[in-house]
């Protein structure tokens, strides 16, 4: 179930991204991604699986759900960040 909720996710996502898939991934080791969005916006990982090419899909969010990231890491340990929200209009 996990799996199928990550892909529906990730296949909108990324539909719906396509002016953003045309400029430069993000690219860096996994910990200082990771570090970065917990210092920066309080992020943890919330999911996670494993994908066919043996990297790492993981989704991030905050605790309140104000932002989330998705980020996939390579067997190397190189992250990709793929998709991100921050709620600019904190209610």
């Amino acid at each position: 179930m996990l799996r199928t909720a990550l892909v529906i996710c990730l296949v909108t996502l990324l539909g719906s991204l396509s002016a953003v898939s045309a400029q430069q991934p993000m690219c860096t080791e996994r910990n200082v991604v990771v570090n970065q969005l917990s210092n920066q916006y309080s992020e943890a990982p919330v999911a996670m699986d494993v994908a066919n090419n043996g990297g790492v899909l993981e989704i991030l969010s905050s605790s309140a759900g104000k932002s989330w990231t998705i980020i996939l890491t390579m067997p190397s340990g190189v992250s990709f960040m793929i998709a991100a929200l921050i709620d600019r209009f904190q209610r």
